[in-house]
């Protein structure tokens, strides 16, 4: 196992940073969407429930299922496996965010509309920041099972540490496939430590002192 990582440390230290560049940027993104939905649907209750509801359905999707789906569209194996993953993040951050935004004690809105903040103001100053906590918890979930999704888009072709899993359990009994298989497994994990250690970072370095736990 030393032989091998140390002659494909470099190949392997590509493939960690393709991995998490895929899920960072993905994270990114379905936190636009998942926080964006939330807010627009947060005021109204039915649509609330619904969105809820849809997320609990959307996240039964198997992976292999939707990463088949999401390459009969976009035909390649990257925007495929971007797709998929944004999809099952985009889906937990909304949840997270729409229980965050409703927690917000609606005292505080009245006063803040007492103060003449628009509706703008009271979301970025009020809303969203009290919000914050619950919606980053729903980020780090998200980044985990992210991370496991992206390992999954291999099947299609999406870059990342998975193509060492499947490479290595395709040729299991060969020469180095355990080897493969094992480093793939482990990449991922060490690579998800590491983003789950950065988001608790930011969520200190982002999270208002007086509400921080």
């Amino acid at each position: 196992m030393t032989d091998y990582l140390l002659e494909r440390r470099s190949q392997l230290a590509f493939l960690a940073f393709q991995h998490l560049s895929l899920v960072v940027q993905s994270l990114v993104l379905a936190t636009l969407l998942g926080v964006t939905f939330a807010v627009l649907v947060q005021r109204r209750p039915r649509l609330a429930a619904f969105a809820t509801g849809v997320s609990s359905v959307g996240l039964t999707i198997p992976s292999f299922a939707l990463l088949g789906i999401a390459l009969a569209i976009f035909r390649t194996g990257v925007p495929a496996a971007v797709a998929a993953v944004v999809f099952y993040g985009a889906l937990l951050i909304m949840r997270n965010a729409l229980v965050g935004l409703a927690g917000v004690d609606p005292a505080l809105r009245e006063a803040a509309r007492g103060l003449g903040m628009g509706p703008a103001r009271r979301l970025l100053r009020i809303e969203l920041p009290l919000a914050w906590p619950v919606t980053l918890a729903g980020m780090r979930v998200a980044a985990q099972l992210m991370m496991g999704v992206a390992a999954v888009a291999a099947y299609v072709s999406g870059p990342g540490l998975g193509g060492l899993v499947f490479s290595g359990l395709s040729r299991l009994g060969g020469a180095n496939s355990l080897e493969a298989a094992v480093t793939g497994t482990l990449g991922v994990l060490v690579v998800a430590l590491l983003l789950d250690l950065a988001l608790v970072a930011l969520g200190r370095l982002t999270t208002p002192r007086g509400i921080r736990a």
